[in-house]
């Protein structure tokens, strides 16, 4: 494959850090609220290997991307995955997307539809709808977000380190503690802040009703960001004929955490 140039351009102007390794058929990897596409590594270096080829954009604020004053709603987030996917052209991709990543990826398919994606592999997400509603009971109340965020504005690194423990396993080393609180401590506060409000609200209910793509959902059971119940179940009774695969004592950071299992996972059915 030829040399691709690092950076897609969104609509607005904004580059896009793109990293895009192998060729073969394409993996899009879309990451977690304030991670950037270098968490994918891992990842990245096995699918290649497997003959994948691997395409990981840093989200506009993260990363190596532009940080412009504005487009962190989802539309823009969702229409900045879509520059990537048409200025590639990829065709026949499968979308793996963890946490955040997943309301980008469901709102693709509801906005930009399917035609060019074959696969959807969602990682701890936080789809369907996160905020509780007369219509959504069993979800997250408005006055506990708030409090979070109010949190993270006042201390980020104060609330990173309160709410750490639970988001890695005990013997997660301190080294990759470490990396990643200097990769989200690296966003600008004020992006990190809007993209948690775009987080929250997101309503993709509707949007996962219609996905019609061969989906497997991977859960840990011991997510305290993304609880199963309130997330990935909920999200795999919406999808039809998707794969619910729970993961027994496992947090939020499951690239991480459990990146063996989740490469055989994702092996599987890739090749399925």
């Amino acid at each position: 494959m030829a040399s691709q140039p690092h950076h897609a351009s969104a609509k607005d102007g904004t580059k896009l850090f793109v990293q895009d390794w192998g060729s073969g058929r394409p993996v899009l990897l879309l990451a977690a609220w304030t991670f950037n596409s270098s968490v994918w590594g891992s990842q990245i270096v096995a699918l290649s290997a497997k003959g994948y080829r691997c395409v990981a954009p840093d989200r506009r604020g993260h990363g190596r991307s532009d940080m412009p004053t504005a487009g962190y709603d989802l539309d823009t987030l969702t229409d900045d995955v879509a520059a990537v996917i048409e200025q590639r052209d990829l065709r026949d991709v499968t979308i793996v997307a963890h946490s955040m990543g997943s309301i980008e990826a469901v709102n693709y398919l509801a906005r930009h539809g399917a035609d060019r994606i074959a696969r959807l592999v969602l990682v701890a997400p936080t789809t369907p709808y996160l905020i509780q509603t007369e219509d959504n009971p069993d979800a997250v109340p408005r006055a506990m977000v708030e409090a979070q965020n109010a949190a993270i504005a006042q201390d980020f690194p104060k609330w990173m380190g309160d709410n750490e423990a639970p988001f890695f396993m005990p013997d997660t080393s301190e080294a990759t503690r470490a990396w990643i609180r200097e990769m989200m401590l690296s966003v600008p506060l004020p992006v990190a802040l809007a993209c948690r409000k775009t987080i929250s609200f997101a309503d993709l209910r509707a949007a996962a009703r219609a996905i019609d793509r061969p989906t497997l959902i991977v859960h840990g059971d011991k997510d305290a960001s993304a609880p199963l119940e309130l997330t990935g179940a909920k999200t795999a009774k919406l999808i039809r004929g998707s794969k619910l695969a729970v993961y027994e004592g496992a947090p939020h950071a499951l690239p991480l955490t459990h990146s063996a299992r989740l490469m055989a996972d994702l092996l599987t059915f890739l090749d399925s």
